[in-house]
């Protein structure tokens, strides 16, 4: 009988963890810095997320199920979780011991692309980005040779001072390739929407036993803490009533009249 209230516990203790802990995955597979950055930026917004570790280091990130939607589009917004670009290493690291000529110029355009889509992306109030590279054929029969060229997208914050920011990418871009001119560099720029930030959207945090959450998020925090400590109260009043009356039951004589 003695396992029986502390199982009942384990139950009562793991229905209420599960109710304190509705969170939905926002996403999963995360570096600790794209996670930080995300998790930052949704509690500036009001947005109680979390971050969890998953048994191969990686983060996942989760939010409240009636805050999700709100989540995914903020995140949107901000251009986060970052897109992942391929390095050189990686795009040549397939090859072959034979390549043709034609495989190793497709490499190369591509990683340069990727590269400089990367670089791009890493500036201040950019987003994201996007880096198209044209080089020119090597064919020493043609008499003209297209010059190389290269086409930018990016998109960048509504705060963004994009008239001096568009003559700095075009010029890393251009001294990043080989034959490219500046001129030879076109950007488009979209500007991102701009979010309404409500005075209220960022409340205040507040402290329980030490941990610093969110206001939403407290009261269930204390309902799973002192429920959790009723409970275990209660379970071990149980298990002394219990160990009470099987001693009683050991210590009970019964007297008989003798003749």
């Amino acid at each position: 009988m003695r396992g029986h209230p502390l199982r009942w516990f384990a139950l009562l203790l793991m229905t209420l963890l599960l109710q304190a802990c509705d969170g939905m995955v926002l996403y999963s597979n995360l570096s600790e810095r794209e996670a930080n950055s995300m998790v930052a930026a949704l509690l500036r917004e009001g947005i109680a997320a979390q971050r969890q570790v998953q048994e191969d280091g990686r983060i996942t990130v989760s939010v409240p199920q009636e805050r999700l939607s709100e989540a995914v589009a903020l995140l949107d917004e901000a251009g986060l979780p970052q897109q992942q670009f391929s390095n050189m290493g990686e795009v040549f690291k397939n090859n072959g011991l034979v390549s043709s000529p034609v495989q190793e110029r497709a490499q190369m355009v591509y990683a340069l692309s990727e590269e400089l889509s990367h670089t791009v992306s890493q500036i201040d109030g950019v987003l994201s980005a996007r880096v198209h590279v044209v080089l020119p054929d090597n064919d020493l029969l043609k008499r003209v040779i297209s010059p190389s060229s290269a086409s930018v997208l990016i998109r960048y914050e509504a705060d963004t001072d994009i008239d001096q920011l568009i003559p700095q990418i075009k010029t890393l871009v251009a001294n990043s390739i080989s034959g490219l001119n500046y001129d030879g560099v076109s950007v488009t720029a979209i500007k991102a929407a701009a979010r309404n930030l409500r005075d209220d959207a960022r409340p205040p945090l507040s402290s329980f036993l030490g941990v610093w959450m969110l206001d939403e998020s407290v009261s269930r925090a204390r309902t799973l803490f002192f429920g959790g400590l009723l409970l275990l109260l209660g379970m071990a009043g149980a298990l002394g009533w219990l160990l009470w009356r099987e001693r009683q039951g050991q210590g009970t004589y019964v007297l008989r009249e003798t003749e």
